[in-house]
C-alpha cells in the first residue's frame, strides 16, 4: 500500500486525534473505530538501536552484522517503529541522532515487496548527522 507509493502512513484517530502504530482495529486511546491512515514524513530519531550479529531468520543468513533501529517519529506523536539502518554495519550509532527513511522496493520477489528502511540524515555539507 503505501510504502510500495514511497509513503509512510500511520495510524490517526478521528475521534481524539491519537496516533499509534502498529496497526489496530481500535484506537488504544479513546477505543474508537474511526481511524485513518495518515501521510506522515518519513524522518525521525534513534529511540533506541542493537548491532544484531546472529541472523533472525534463515532468510538472513547471508547479511549479517546489520544494525535495527527503533526510531521515533516527531511527525505522529512520537510513536516508535522498528527498521534497519542503512550503511557500514559498523559504523557509529548515537541515540538522538537524525534519520530519514529511504523505501526500498523488491520487484523481483514473488510476492513483490516494499521495505522502509534508515539511514543517518544528512548534514548541508552532505556529511552524516
Amino acid at each position: 500500500m503505501g510504502l510500495r507509493e514511497c509513503r509512510l502512513l500511520v495510524q490517526r484517530c478521528d475521534r481524539c486525534r491519537c496516533w499509534q502504530f502498529g496497526p489496530e482495529w481500535i484506537c488504544h486511546n479513546c477505543r474508537s473505530f474511526d481511524l485513518t491512515w495518515t501521510d506522515v514524513e518519513p524522518t525521525g530519531r534513534i529511540y533506541s538501536w542493537e548491532r544484531v550479529w546472529h541472523p533472525s531468520h534463515a532468510a538472513l543468513k547471508q547479511h549479517g552484522p546489520y544494525v535495527a533501529l527503533l526510531v521515533e517519529l516527531p511527525h505522529a506523536g512520537g510513536v516508535r517503529m522498528v527498521g534497519n539502518l542503512l550503511g557500514d554495519p559498523r559504523q557509529t550509532v548515537a541515540i538522538g541522532a537524525e534519520v530519514e527513511g529511504v523505501f526500498e522496493h523488491h520487484l523481483e520477489s514473488d510476492p513483490i515487496f516494499s521495505l522502509l528502511q534508515w539511514r543517518l540524515k544528512r548534514g548541508p555539507d552532505g556529511a552524516g548527522a
